[in-house]
C-alpha cells in the first residue's frame, strides 16, 4: 500500500507486477538509489541526534567461532546497555561465507580473521592471536620444532575452503613450495579439536582457547619451524552500507576485544 501510494503521488510506475514476480521499472531502477541514500541519512540523523537509549533497529553481526569463544559476549552486553532498543541478530559462520552476506548486504557488520582488500569495505584492526599446531600426545610427534613436510606424514584437520583458517594453512605449505592436498575438514574449530584430542590428526588452535586441554595434556602442541604467521582479525563493514549503528558496533569491538593490539609480529 506504502507502494502504490507513492506510485500515485509520482506518478510513475515503480513496478512491473505479474501473477508471479514483481520487477523494477526504469524509473524504479533510478529511484532505488537514491531511497538507500535516504534510509541511511535518516538513520544518521537517528543515530547523531537521538538519545542512544532511544535508538532503534536491527544490527545484524556476523562472527567467527574464535571471537564467540572470547569476548563476543561482552560487545553484545555493551551494545545492549548502550543501545537498549536496538535488536543484534547473530550470525555465526566461515569468514568468506560472512564477507559474502555483508556485501550482499544480508549482515550489517561482521567480526572475522584477515583483512578486506575490496574497496567496498571499511575495517577496523581487533588485534592479532596466536594459532599453533596441536596433537594428541598418542601420536608421537617429536619435540624438536619439525618443518611442513615432516607434518603431511599425519593426517591435517582444517575448516572448509571457505574459512581463513583454510586459507593460512594452505599459505603456509605454499611459502615453503609443498602442494597441501591431504586433509579433512570441517566448519567448527571444537570439531577439529574433538578429533585431534583423539588422536585423529593434527590441527591448527588458537592456544588460548584450548588451555586447559593443554593443562590437562590431552593435546600438545607441536612446534613447527617456520611457526605460523599470527593471525589479524577485523571488524569489517560496507563502506556504503545503510546502518551507521554498524560502525559504532565496529569501534565498540575495536575497544572490548582483549586480543593483541600491539600489532602483528
Amino acid at each position: 500500500m506504502r507502494i502504490q501510494e507513492l506510485e500515485r503521488v509520482l506518478g510513475v510506475a515503480l513496478f512491473e507486477r505479474n501473477q508471479r514476480s514483481l520487477r523494477l521499472t526504469a524509473k524504479g531502477r533510478a529511484l532505488l538509489p537514491l531511497a538507500e541514500q535516504y534510509i541511511q541519512l535518516e538513520t544518521e540523523i537517528r543515530t547523531t541526534i537521538a538519545a542512544p537509549e532511544n535508538i532503534s533497529g536491527v544490527l545484524r553481526i556476523g562472527v567467527v567461532e574464535v571471537i564467540s569463544m572470547t569476548w563476543l559476549s561482552r560487545l553484545i552486553k555493551a551494545m545492549r546497555e548502550a543501545y537498549p532498543k536496538v535488536s543484534i541478530e547473530m550470525d555465526d559462520g566461515l569468514t568468506l561465507t560472512l564477507i559474502d552476506q555483508l556485501r550482499s548486504g544480508s549482515l550489517d557488520l561482521v567480526l572475522a580473521p584477515g583483512r578486506p582488500v575490496e574497496s567496498i569495505f571499511r575495517s577496523k584492526h581487533l588485534g592479532v592471536l596466536d594459532f599453533c599446531w596441536m596433537a594428541s600426545p598418542s601420536l608421537s610427534l617429536p619435540t624438536n620444532p619439525i618443518t611442513p613436510r615432516d607434518i603431511l606424514a599425519w593426517p591435517i584437520i582444517t575448516l572448509s575452503q571457505q574459512s581463513y583458517h583454510h586459507r593460512s594453512i594452505d599459505e603456509w605449505f605454499q611459502s615453503q613450495e609443498i602442494a597441501f592436498k591431504r586433509f579433512d575438514t570441517f566448519k567448527s574449530l571444537n570439531v577439529a579439536a574433538s578429533l585431534a584430542t583423539a588422536g585423529m590428526g593434527i590441527t591448527l588452535l588458537p592456544e588460548r582457547c584450548y588451555s586447559k586441554q593443554l593443562e590437562k595434556g590431552t593435546l600438545r602442541i607441536v612446534k613447527t619451524q617456520p611457526p605460523m604467521p599470527r593471525v589479524p582479525f577485523s571488524a569489517i563493514t560496507l563502506i556504503d552500507g545503510t546502518q551507521p549503528l554498524a560502525e559504532i558496533a565496529a569501534a565498540m569491538a575495536a575497544e572490548i576485544s582483549d586480543f593483541d593490539k600491539e600489532g602483528i609480529s
